[in-house]
């Protein structure tokens, strides 16, 4: 607010009203008078305000991370934690100390006790076969069984010498239990459920798409013999979960 408090021209050097324009001493009193009544109540409410602010500051300023209550997770740090031991883990993972590949699967549930050999992918795309009925193998490029993840293991089902490693997996049940050994130790697994497909719609992403937890697939032919393909038309898929 500008309170002019002179209408007179000033003195050229002085800056002060002329005399000859000054009002009277008497009458400079009640002009004073009233423009302090006018000022008073306008000074009281910018002091009490600047105390109001000044108390709120102090107070804001004071509190600790725990007045933030629930949005105090919301903030970002200045640099990023390198302790991750308490940090948020939803899928209950567990950091995998296991070295080396897989070596030997066991399925007590219907008599699989075998070996395990490297498979990879052919020319056309698809997982090969083990060279040998009797061997089951892993899929080497993928997931390590007991890895995040879901690892994948084949094996036939028959050949013309009769049955191969993988000819009774179609009896396996939900909470059967599968065994892998890899290095010096064994990594347990548990069925969750089985699955046909059609070889021509067999799901990819599903079997080989990533998990939030180790997994484990079984892998082999089934349903018709095309005899003109020489070949299942069906895969079997076991589906289990370390635990």
């Amino acid at each position: 607010m500008t309170v002019n408090l002179s209408t007179s021209e000033p003195e050229p050097e002085t800056g002060l009203p002329r005399p000859d324009r000054a009002a009277a001493p008497d009458q400079q009193k009640p002009a004073v008078r009233r423009k302090a009544r006018v000022l008073l109540p306008a000074v009281l409410s910018v002091l009490v305000a600047l105390a109001v602010v000044t108390a709120y500051l102090l107070v804001r300023g004071s509190g600790g991370p725990e007045e933030l209550g629930r949005w105090a997770g919301t903030a970002p740090s200045a640099a990023p934690s390198e302790d991750l031991a308490g940090a948020p883990n939803p899928f209950r993972t567990v950091p995998s100390d296991l070295r080396g590949p897989p070596t030997r699967l066991r399925v007590a549930a219907i008599g699989v006790d075998t070996a395990l050999e490297t498979l990879k992918l052919g020319p056309d795309g698809e997982l090969q076969p083990p060279q040998t009925n009797e061997r089951a193998g892993w899929y080497a490029a993928g997931t390590s069984p007991g890895d995040l993840g879901p690892a994948v293991l084949a094996g036939h089902v028959d050949s013309k010498q009769g049955p191969a490693v993988f000819y009774r997996l179609r009896e396996i049940v939900a909470g059967d239990k599968i065994e892998v050994t890899r290095g010096h130790r064994t990594v347990t697994f548990k069925v969750t459920s089985t699955a046909w497909y059609p070889k021509r719609a067999f799901p990819t992403e599903e079997v080989y798409g990533p998990t939030p937890d180790r997994q484990l697939r079984l892998i082999t032919c089934g349903g018709v013999f095309d005899r003109s393909l020489r070949s299942y038309r069906d895969n079997l898929v076991v589906y289990a979960v370390a635990g």
